[in-house]
């Protein structure tokens, strides 16, 4: 046994054993505290902003487009074409033979049951991107009756698939729902 003035070798039983252990949580603690403190800020800012959050979707009135003629709107920052097909229009785009299509699809797969005569497609060439004509009154609508762009000459029909032209593909269909008979939600 150690005398009382004799230096004790080796860790200290009780106290000193569980100081250290509540050094060591503390400090843990403490820098897993910072780290998370730090990490949320970085989190939260990839959150989209309020203004991407208010592009999510876009309401249209359809109340006033009459059959025959589109109107030009805005979603995500890109143009939207929403036409109102006349009887004719429906008949020359049905009358089309799909399998002689670069890109084969019906009317009814690019619009919704019920409502065949609304057309909504992406205002967007797919080939380089630039902004079709067709939408107003007496734009140039190709040899097609429906759009055309005037960038590269691609040609699409009454239904927005690509008939001439350089674009590989159709117009594209956004997602959409009715939400009244005149309104629509894009997106």
């Amino acid at each position: 046994m150690a005398t009382p003035n004799e230096p004790v070798s080796g860790p200290i039983e009780g106290d000193g054993v569980r100081r250290r252990d509540f050094i060591n949580i503390a400090a843990v603690s403490f820098a897993g505290v910072g780290v998370a403190a730090a990490a949320i800020p970085l989190v939260y800012q990839m959150n989209p902003s309020a203004d991407v959050l208010a592009m999510a979707s876009s309401e249209v009135d359809i109340s006033k487009i009459q059959p025959g003629q589109a109107i030009k709107t805005v979603w995500r920052k890109q143009p939207v074409f929403v036409r109102n097909l006349t009887p004719a229009e429906i008949k020359a785009a049905n009358a089309v033979d799909v399998s002689s299509l670069r890109d084969p699809q019906t009317l009814a797969e690019r619009t919704k049951p019920g409502k065949q005569n609304w057309l909504i497609t992406m205002g967007v060439c797919t080939h380089l991107g630039c902004i079709p004509l067709g939408t107003g009154e007496g734009e140039n609508r190709g040899p097609f009756g429906g759009y055309f762009c005037p960038c590269h000459g691609s040609a699409y029909d009454t239904a927005a698939r690509i008939r001439q032209g350089p674009a590989p593909l159709n117009l594209k269909v956004p997602e959409y729902v009715f939400t009244s008979d005149t309104v629509v939600t894009i997106g």
